[in-house]
């Protein structure tokens, strides 16, 4: 296994992304981002497809949602194109795969989860010409997730440990990862308006997601959960027959938030939703491959401590240096071990995803509706 498809910088992960694609034949194009990036460097979202324009089934493969967890889905992408067996088992006529390469490029760059309009982009696929949701929840918490002071105080962290005494863990999870629209200079601030990446995600969509029947779609995430593991998130429509599916396709181990089965909470404006809204006419099958990096704790103490340094650009060099370390280490383990855990969850994901468009594609008759409604309940009351 070779991971020298894992990079240390985005400069270099965009590099080699665009080197394997040469080396595949495969033209990219570079939806090119206003913003430079830390070192100087351009910054875009760059997209390849391998196969017809007209395909039925649609794999796609995405990285960076979150910027910084852009290393580990940027070496997911080029492992694949780098797999002369992976490529030539997709060399399919009703079959096409796109790539796209670092959703959110400015925070993969400057290594921060968000966007350059400290948003973060997997909730900011709203309808804003609807009212925004209200998180009372987020604002509950707030003065307590980001104190003024540096580590924080023992008494802000105390008081997080008794929120969720009250109310419980998974509740204060919910509560601060929902996504607000309410504090712009706050964590999981979902924005008020479509940022640059939503909008050129959403241009992607109508180019190549329009003409397929099918879409299978992974993308990959870092901070959640045990350390080296890929969760299976379900992402999709919460209907029964979905849920089914991508459980036959991924196998009984795919989790559901709406089922509070998984390590992440029930968020708003999350990806998904821009590809069920751009690409009504297709079934979509849709995976967020999450892998676990640190405990909990270190990960939400590492965030915490991010923002309190971004609200403070005066910080003086060595805090700056020591609060980014922490960050990076929570969203990317630069270790063999997990590199190595990370590529082979995702090869099995990716294959399985391809088999699965490989699937006949019918509309389902009343009786088999009824039967696998019948099915979900089933495995709902087991859970």
């Amino acid at each position: 296994m070779n991971l020298s498809c894992f990079a240390q910088s985005y400069a270099e992960a965009r590099q080699k992304f665009l080197a394997s694609c040469a080396r595949r034949g495969l033209a990219v194009e570079s939806h090119v981002h206003p913003l430079p990036g830390r070192d100087g460097e351009q910054l875009a979202i760059d997209v390849a497809r391998l196969g017809a324009a007209d395909a039925a089934n649609l794999l796609v493969l995405s990285s960076g949602c979150h910027g910084i967890e852009g290393f580990c889905g940027s070496a997911i992408q080029i492992d694949r194109l780098d797999d002369d067996a992976w490529f030539a088992a997709c060399q399919r006529g009703d079959l096409a795969l796109l790539y796209i390469h670092a959703l959110n490029p400015y925070g993969f760059s400057w290594e921060r989860r968000v966007t350059q309009e400290n948003v973060d982009l997997n909730r900011n696929f709203q309808d804003f010409a609807a009212p925004l949701a209200d998180n009372p929840d987020y604002r509950a918490v707030a003065k307590l997730l980001l104190p003024e002071r540096c580590p924080p105080t023992l008494a802000s962290t105390l008081g997080l440990y008794g929120y969720a005494l009250r109310h419980g863990r998974k509740a204060l999870q919910a509560a601060i990862s929902r996504g607000q629209h309410g504090d712009p200079r706050g964590l999981f601030f979902a924005g008020t308006e479509p940022t640059w990446s939503n909008r050129q995600l959403r241009q992607i969509l109508r180019q190549h997601g329009r003409q397929c029947r099918r879409i299978g779609w992974i993308d990959v995430h870092t901070g959640l959960g045990p350390s080296g593991y890929g969760e299976r998130i379900y992402k999709g429509r919460q209907e029964p027959a979905d849920i089914v599916r991508a459980r036959q396709w991924w196998g009984p181990q795919v989790t559901n938030s709406a089922e509070g089965n998984s390590a992440s909470s029930e968020l708003n404006g999350t990806l998904d939703l821009a590809v069920l809204d751009e690409c009504a006419q297709a079934q979509y099958n849709g995976l967020t491959l999450e892998y676990g990096t640190q405990p909990g704790l270190k990960v939400l103490t590492a965030l915490r401590a991010e923002q309190w340094l971004e609200n403070r650009p005066d910080t003086d060099a060595a805090t700056r240096a020591r609060i980014k370390a922490q960050l990076r280490a929570a969203f990317y383990v630069e270790t063999d071990a997990w590199k190595r855990q990370v590529l082979e969850q995702a090869r099995e994901v990716l294959e399985l995803t391809r088999q699965g468009l490989a699937t006949p594609l019918r509309a389902l008759h009343q009786s088999e509706s009824r039967a696998i409604a019948e099915q979900y309940s089933g495995m709902r009351a087991r859970s």
